[in-house]
């Protein structure tokens, strides 16, 4: 998984041709999440 940021110990990452909604993945210790992206449609 592309790593795009990494900052105070949380990496942020996302797939090119991940399922929908569109997403990206926070991960901080032992912690993950997945974001929602919603668009201004």
């Amino acid at each position: 998984m592309p790593e795009i940021s990494r900052f105070l110990g949380i990496v942020i990452r996302t797939f090119f041709d991940d399922h929908n909604p569109p997403h990206f993945h926070a991960e901080f210790q032992e912690y993950k999440a997945i974001i929602d992206i919603h668009t201004a449609d």
